[in-house]
C-alpha cells in the first residue's frame, strides 16, 4: 500500500488508486462494519425506543457518510484540494 493521503497533501488519490492507500482502503472496512452495527441495532430489542432511535440515527449518518466520501474520492471531486484530509479526519472522530 502506497503512503498515507495524510502525509502526502500535495497529490490526494482519486479514482480507483483511492483504494491501493492505507488511510482511504479503511473506508471498506468501515463501510462493512457500519452496515453491521446498522442491521444489530436495528433488530435488537430495547425498552426505550427513544434511545434504539438515536443510536440508529448515529449508525445510519455515519454509514451514508462513510459510503458518501468514498464515492467523492473515487469521482476525484476533492481536485487534489488538502482541505479533504481534514474532512474525513473529522468525520471519523464522532
Amino acid at each position: 500500500l502506497a503512503m498515507s493521503s495524510a502525509t502526502s497533501a500535495t497529490s490526494l488519490p482519486s479514482g480507483l488508486t483511492v483504494l491501493t492507500t492505507f488511510p482511504d482502503v479503511l473506508f471498506i472496512p468501515e463501510i462493512i462494519f457500519g452496515g453491521l452495527v446498522w442491521i444489530l441495532v436495528a433488530s435488537s430489542k430495547v425498552p426505550s425506543h427513544i434511545l434504539q432511535g438515536w443510536v440508529m440515527f448515529v449508525s445510519v449518518f455515519c454509514f451514508v457518510m462513510s459510503t458518501t466520501l468514498l464515492c467523492l474520492y473515487i469521482c476525484g471531486v476533492h481536485g487534489g484540494s488538502s482541505s479533504w484530509v481534514t474532512l474525513v479526519s473529522g468525520c471519523d472522530k464522532p
